[in-house]
């Protein structure tokens, strides 16, 4: 997962991204107003943590900001606003979800995951394509029931193409998704292109076809077609 925590209090920021790295996911961090609206004009993430209170401005004005580009990106406000209309005001502009200061990070993560389960992969912890079975809590992924084991990045990477399946994402997205922001820097995304032959390799001698097609010049396609 590719996460955005969009958090002034410095401590809690660095609490919420240790836990998630360390759970494996991509953190990317901001700790004011124009620093979050940076990020999400130009970067997509699974789910942004979202604190109202910032530095500079309103965290609600960066979700409608999100809604009114018809971005995707799941949101999860983070708040010491406890009433009903703080709340109620949050989820009507468009967060997935609220969870009020203080929380225990499992909560956190166990909301953030909900949230990326019910618009990425239909609600499900168990994601099928075909002949590939993923368990998402167990990050297994087998064929015809068979186990096939992945590295970390290369089970992100075919987790984010099925996800995505049938339309080509681009190398730049596949290399931020997996890296994080910074990685748009890197003069060349050649690193991408092993993982995907080692992905490509364990499916087809697990017995898969091969569902990964190269779009010339512009990224490539997981499809059954």
């Amino acid at each position: 997962m590719k996460i955005l925590i969009i958090e002034d209090e410095e401590g809690l920021r660095e609490s919420i991204e240790e836990y998630f790295t360390e759970a494996g996911n991509i953190c990317e961090t901001a700790g004011s107003y124009q620093n979050a609206l940076s990020k999400i004009s130009l970067y997509r993430y699974d789910c942004i943590l979202l604190d109202i209170t910032l530095p500079g401005g309103n965290g609600l004005d960066i979700l409608k900001s999100l809604k009114d580009n018809n971005h995707p990106d799941g949101v999860l406000i983070i708040s010491a606003k406890n009433s009903l209309d703080d709340r109620l005001e949050g989820l009507n502009i468009g967060a997935d979800d609220y969870l009020v200061k203080p929380f225990h990070l499992s909560e956190l993560k166990a909301r953030v995951s909900a949230i990326i389960r019910r618009k990425s992969y239909n609600g499900s912890n168990l994601l099928v394509f075909n002949e590939i079975t993923i368990d998402l809590l167990a990050k297994e992924v087998k064929v015809d029931k068979t186990p096939v084991k992945f590295t970390r990045k290369e089970f992100a990477l075919l987790l984010y193409f099925i996800a995505n399946k049938g339309k080509v994402v681009s190398k730049n997205a596949i290399a931020e998704h997996l890296w994080g922001d910074g990685i748009d820097m890197a003069n060349n995304f050649d690193f991408i292109y092993s993982h995907i032959k080692n992905i490509r390799k364990k499916l087809m001698e697990a017995g898969c076809t091969d569902y990964i097609q190269a779009a010339y010049g512009m990224g490539y396609k997981f499809t059954a077609q």
